[in-house]
Formats: C-alpha cells, sequence, structure tokens
C-alpha cells in the first residue's frame, strides 16, 4: 500500500510535507527527523550539512522543464556542457531535459524524501553550488562531503539513488533519498499515474513525452540504486541509538 495519494505522488499537493524555517526548506516529517540527525553527526566531521532543494511542487518542476525546452534555461549535455537548444529536434531536448532534470509528475523531489546537499564550511564566500559532480570529486569543493556522505547517510535511513549512470539520469553524488518512504513511493508511480498528472498542464514537447512516456518511466523514473537494509532500517533513527 502506498504512502501517498496520486497528488502527493506527483507532488500536485503539499499535506503530506512541513516546513523547516530553520533550512527554508520543506520535507517529509520522517524525513525532516532524519536529516536532523544525519547533519549533527556530520558536524562531528567538521561538516556543515546543508539542503539546497528539497520538496518541490508539481508546478515549480513544470516551470523548470518548459524553460529548459524553450531555451530560457540551458540545457547540458551528459558532461554538463552546455548545449545549443535552437538547433535541437524536439525528441533531443527532452532527451537532453531528462539527463539532469525529472519530468514533471516524475520528480522524487515531489515526495519530499528527497534533499540535495552541500557542505556550507566548503563554501567559498560569495560562491554558488553548482550541483555537478565535478565539486564533490576529488579537488572539488565538496570533496570532503562526496567521500563522507556514502559511509554514514545510511545509519539515518538515507542512500544515493543516482550513485552511477544506469542509463538515465546522470550520477547526482549530493542527492540523498529517505529510503523508508521513498522504496515505497517508487512503485506507486505508475506510467498510468504519471500520464494522469500530465494531462492538458502545457507540457512543452507533450508529443514527444506522451509517446515515449513508457521508456521514459523506465529509464527516467525506475532505473536508480536501491537502498540496503541498513537504509530501509533508518538504524540511528532509533532514539536509543547513539551517533557515531
Amino acid at each position: 500500500m502506498s504512502v501517498f495519494s496520486a497528488e502527493q505522488l506527483t507532488g500536485r499537493v503539499r499535506t503530506h510535507v512541513l516546513d523547516l524555517p530553520e533550512f527554508g526548506c520543506i520535507l517529509h516529517p520522517e524525513a525532516a527527523t532524519a536529516f536532523l540527525g544525519l547533519r549533527a553527526v556530520a558536524m562531528q566531521s567538521d561538516i556543515d550539512l546543508v539542503p539546497i532543494s528539497t520538496f518541490r511542487h508539481f508546478q515549480h518542476q513544470l516551470t523548470i522543464w518548459n524553460d529548459k525546452f524553450n531555451g530560457r534555461r540551458p540545457l547540458l549535455d551528459p558532461d554538463g556542457r552546455a548545449l545549443d537548444s535552437a538547433s535541437m529536434t524536439d525528441e533531443e531536448r527532452v532527451r537532453a531535459i531528462l539527463l539532469w532534470s525529472a519530468l514533471p509528475g516524475a520528480s522524487r523531489h515531489h515526495w519530499g524524501t528527497e534533499i540535495d546537499v552541500i557542505d556550507r564550511a566548503g563554501l567559498p564566500q560569495g560562491a554558488r553550488a553548482q550541483l555537478i559532480p565535478l565539486e564533490y570529486s576529488a579537488g572539488g569543493i565538496f570533496e570532503k562531503l562526496g567521500a563522507w556522505l556514502p559511509g554514514h547517510c545510511e545509519d539515518y535511513g538515507f542512500f544515493l539513488p543516482y550513485d552511477r549512470d544506469r542509463g538515465g539520469v546522470r550520477p547526482e553524488p549530493w542527492h540523498l533519498s529517505f529510503a523508508p518512504v521513498s522504496s515505497r513511493a517508487l512503485p506507486a508511480l505508475t506510467v498510468e499515474v504519471l500520464a494522469a498528472a500530465l494531462e492538458d498542464v502545457g507540457l512543452a514537447g507533450a508529443q514527444v513525452v506522451r509517446r515515449d512516456l513508457h521508456d521514459i518511466h523506465t529509464r527516467y523514473v525506475c532505473a536508480v540504486g536501491a537502498p540496503s537494509g541498513v537504509a530501509l532500517a533508518g538504524a540511528r533513527l532509533n532514539p536509543a541509538a547513539t551517533p557515531s
């Protein structure tokens, strides 16, 4: 049984999330509690773990999608280099968007279980995080965080769904997912639920999306890493546990 209604799964309502004013973000209540625990243990390693992006409403994701399709935001190739969208077909634009941005209704961020994180302590003064893999790899400004997250996030119920390239979304070492809830949401987000959410919403490239929706669902929604048993159990969420 899904933890969400169809409207919640596709981000058309926000009845399943709450505000965290201290971080200016919105999360599912269980994910919020887990994140605060993970943040506390990160501080012990001098990592100032802060969220950059959490819950997104359907309309926000629709704006991102349409802006990218219509050239108001950049399209990027698999290596993060800007593409000339003006010379691309509708199908090429759709596929380029999907490398780095979800189809509206299909974003895991709709669930409130997903958190894009940075180490504020590693961010140079006046700089803005770009959320690109180079920042989290050797020599990057978030190198320490990139090395720390895989060994610690699972104890608090999180995992990295985009840990490697699976032929769909590009790797995102900054993207955490709260497994006890997201693992139940994903199978509920069927092609049929997604198709219903996309009816008459003014989606750019809708003809291509409708034609290829089953493939998009397979490659860009379902092709993600599976959480471990440790992440699903969220051992450190037990009030009796002490962060290590």
